[in-house]
């Protein structure tokens, strides 16, 4: 479905979800029991990757929640806006969207340059969950981010990596906004702990495809590992480019943003010593995560686009600010974001802590083999 489409796109998921253009959003119009959702999700762009998972992910979820009677008595109705435009646009977006289409609640999985900007829109007006792995630090009032941060993600990975394969020499690049810049910063920290240096470190534009001076210079500096913080297709092109060169043999590689779908673009034969440390992979084997891919399947085919970390984790945001609704009894900005503060609640991940608004879940390491991710070790 085309990005213009869902940016006006409301859907109502029940026993299977139904479309329509139709979304009787019209100031004053509707029911007002239902639970009006703006989810800003990205479909084009170098996060554009994740959009069809995402929407798969947030449609599973709403469609759990509502045969089970919605949020406090609410059924959620669910609309999408395209987040991969300008700042400027997705920002008027989410204002038009609050004013005339009247939402309760905004849900994004989208860069955080975005979160950035659209959390000057919602404060004090609508309750906003973001969900996907971030830098951390979050604490806007009314804002709820709980994904992965780096303390939690990368911290015990690059531990493992300097004790078990002896990295001391680490090449930092990653796409130039604020996820990077931010986990970086602690990056550094967290290589100095090992004993490591950093040798080089650089950010790259959102969209740029060649990569040969990069690996030039990644080449001149002899690290152990290269640490990869680009985003999406960025992600794609430059890991397929480091396999090509022939770097991939004797360089390790640690992603953060990497998930099945990023796999896949980067092909089977580019993924040599390849590692990732994430909140979750489609291959945990837990009970949750086996009713979860189940219910994903059922619902999209044994061939929907294959479930990684960050489409996956637009159902976890469903399934936090139900948890933190029921806590506070209501979904009013202030009372919400107080409950989400310390909670827990239960996903496709298992049991998930929001502590002091930070999220703590089990963690995983895991090493690229062939298309398919293979875990090696549970922090």
């Amino acid at each position: 479905m085309p990005p213009q489409m869902l940016r006006n796109l409301s859907t109502t998921a029940t026993h299977p979800p139904l479309l329509s253009l139709n979304s009787g959003f019209s100031k004053g119009g509707g029911a007002r029991n239902k639970l009006r959702v703006g989810n800003f999700l990205t479909f084009c762009g170098s996060p554009g990757i994740w959009g069809p998972i995402s929407t798969n992910s947030v449609l599973l979820a709403v469609a759990e929640i509502n045969r089970r009677g919605g949020i406090l008595g609410r059924e959620i109705e669910l609309s999408f806006y395209e987040a991969g435009d300008s700042i400027e646009e997705v920002t008027q977006r989410a204002a038009e969207a609050i004013a005339n289409d009247e939402v309760d609640v905004i849900m994004g999985s989208h860069i955080s340059a975005v979160r950035v900007a659209l959390r000057k829109v919602t404060r004090h007006r609508v309750p906003y969950v973001y969900t996907p792995v971030y830098e951390g630090g979050e604490q806007t009032p009314g804002v709820m981010a709980i994904g992965e941060v780096p303390r939690a993600q990368s911290r015990p990975a690059i531990a493992w990596l300097a004790d078990t394969k002896r990295a001391r020499r680490w090449y930092l690049i990653g796409s130039d906004y604020v996820w990077p810049w931010q986990s970086h910063r602690a990056v550094k920290r967290y290589i100095a702990e090992t004993g490591g240096r950093v040798v080089g470190e650089e950010f790259v534009p959102l969209g740029r495809d060649d990569h040969e001076a990069h690996l030039a210079r990644i080449r001149a500096a002899k690290p152990d590992v290269v640490l990869i913080s680009l985003i999406g297709a960025d992600s794609i092109t430059f890991n397929r480019a480091f396999g090509e060169c022939a770097l991939a043999a004797t360089t390790l590689r640690l992603a953060g943003a990497m998930d099945e779908t990023v796999l896949l673009g980067i092909g089977a034969d580019n993924t040599e010593n390849l590692y990732c440390a994430s909140g979750y992979f489609n291959s945990i084997g837990s009970k949750a995560n086996d009713e979860f891919l189940a219910n994903y399947h059922g619902m999209f085919g044994a061939n929907a686009p294959p479930i990684g970390s960050i489409g996956q984790s637009n159902y976890e945001g469903l399934r936090f600010l139900k948890a933190a609704a029921e806590r506070a009894g209501c979904l009013l900005c202030g009372p919400l974001a107080a409950a989400a503060r310390n909670i827990q609640y239960v996903g496709a991940r298992g049991l998930v802590t929001i502590r002091k608004g930070e999220a703590e879940m089990p963690m995983y390491l895991a090493e690229a083999d062939g298309l398919d991710f293979r875990l090696l070790k549970t922090f």
